[in-house]
């Protein structure tokens, strides 16, 4: 392996990174592996409804977080009008089965629309309209490869509690929005969705049942591994 001679203006140190420099890497990983026709399309329907899509990012994330399970169950938590359900779907097992549950009934109609036009049949989906507390106390204890959550925030701490129930050992918990719009990282910020994120992020961490992560994909993905007890 040839070395290249080490010289200090060869490295880029904390103080020489710039916000530019930052935003160009950012914005070159988000385009890295980019989205089809179909879920531009998806994802316009969503930010027409308010429901927020994931960015490419998370996106391809999840694709490979479902890709490296070979995931056959998996759950997700504010399924939107379907983008990250596509992603999901296009990592996922052939057979598998992706529980999708949101409050907005005209989101899931729209996702069903984009999973038809993704290729996926209807018995690759189970969608739920409902509360996402009511439904998941109702699934299967470690009955799942992936549980990804990406809805109410102020909620996030509940769902964690269920997602480490719900999936199995091995299997991998995903909070989109970790990072909320920059204002996790500042102490300053104290409403009270980002107080929710951020204790999130702490609980993930201190956990011992998890292995964490936390990317800055999108406007962050936090994931964690569940270990054997």
């Amino acid at each position: 392996m040839t070395r290249l001679p080490l010289t200090p203006e060869a490295v880029l140190s904390r103080e020489e990174a710039t916000i530019g420099d930052l935003r160009m890497s950012w914005e070159y990983a988000e385009r890295y592996v980019g989205e089809d026709e179909v879920l531009r399309a998806a994802a316009a329907r969503g930010t027409e409804l308010g429901a927020v899509p994931v960015l490419p990012g998370v996106g391809a994330a999840l694709r490979f977080f479902a890709a490296v399970l070979d995931a056959r169950a998996v759950v997700e938590v504010g399924g939107g009008c379907g983008v990250s359900g596509i992603w999901l779907l296009r990592g996922m097992n052939p057979a598998g089965v992706l529980t999708s549950i949101d409050i907005e009934a005209e989101h899931q109609r729209l996702a069903r629309q984009a999973f038809a036009e993704a290729g996926f049949p209807p018995s690759r989906t189970r969608l739920i309209c409902g509360e996402a507390l009511d439904v998941l106390p109702r699934l299967s204890d470690a009955g799942y490869d992936l549980v990804f959550c990406d809805a109410e925030k102020t909620e996030y701490g509940d769902y964690l509690t269920e997602a480490i129930r719900l999936v199995r050992v091995g299997g991998i918990i995903a909070f989109d929005n970790a990072l909320w719009h920059d204002r996790v990282a500042d102490p300053a910020q104290r409403d009270t969705a980002t107080i929710a994120v951020r204790e999130l992020g702490k609980r993930v961490r201190d956990d011992d049942r998890l292995v964490p992560v936390l990317f800055a994909a999108g406007d962050g993905l936090l994931a964690a591994v569940k270990r054997r007890a």
